[in-house]
């Protein structure tokens, strides 16, 4: 099934009965291959697919469909108002982005998903211990998150959070290795600290 979440400020609230189940939300799912395997994996999760291209979205629910994977919802939403308010507070044990778009060119930066402000509003949405797993096939936009998170005292890195994910890859991470180029994931767990909400 798949949520419209673009363009509304509705919470998104889970299906009745499932909100204790841990969640895993990837966001920018693309063609699936992370998230379809991620749900496989995990049927025990709960898993959410989030991306803005509604096309992308309905391919992933027709293999979801053939696979049989009753744990996995898509969401189309913008990812920057999925964290900021759309998903409820503490409800995501780990979330995953990988390979967003770099913007390259100094004049596209700000388009760059992963800023102090998106950070900052994607805390409210993981629960305390919570994991956001990281990964660029871009070094300089590697560089920049690991300049950024390392001034945010509510990140710590602790990369064996995703030890358990590492073999999963995305569409484009794998065509990025064919190519001999390396794809350095991370991962950094929620901390709280005093006067966060």
């Amino acid at each position: 099934m798949i949520h419209f979440l673009t363009g509304t400020y509705a919470v998104f609230q889970p299906e009745e009965g499932r909100d204790t189940a841990p969640c895993e939300l990837d966001l920018g799912c693309g063609k699936g291959r992370f998230v379809l395997d991620l749900a496989a994996r995990f049927p025990e999760r709960r898993v959410y697919g989030a991306d803005v291209m509604i096309g992308r979205l309905r391919k992933v629910a027709k293999k979801a469909e053939l696979r049989r994977l009753a744990n996995l919802e898509l969401l189309r939403a913008d990812n920057l108002e999925l964290v900021a308010f759309q998903l409820p507070p503490a409800s995501v044990q780990r979330a995953h982005l990988l390979c967003p778009d770099p913007w390259p060119k100094e004049r596209h930066r700000d388009k760059r998903l992963v800023s102090t402000d998106f950070l900052c509003r994607l805390r409210r949405v993981l629960v305390p211990g919570g994991i956001l797993h990281l990964a660029t096939d871009h070094d300089p936009y590697f560089t920049d998150w690991l300049r950024m998170i390392g001034k945010l005292p509510f990140f710590v890195r602790d990369d064996a959070a995703i030890a358990d994910v590492a073999d999963l890859r995305t569409d484009f991470e794998l065509i990025w290795l064919g190519k001999g180029k390396t794809v350095p994931h991370m991962a950094f767990r929620y901390v709280p600290q005093v006067g966060d909400a």
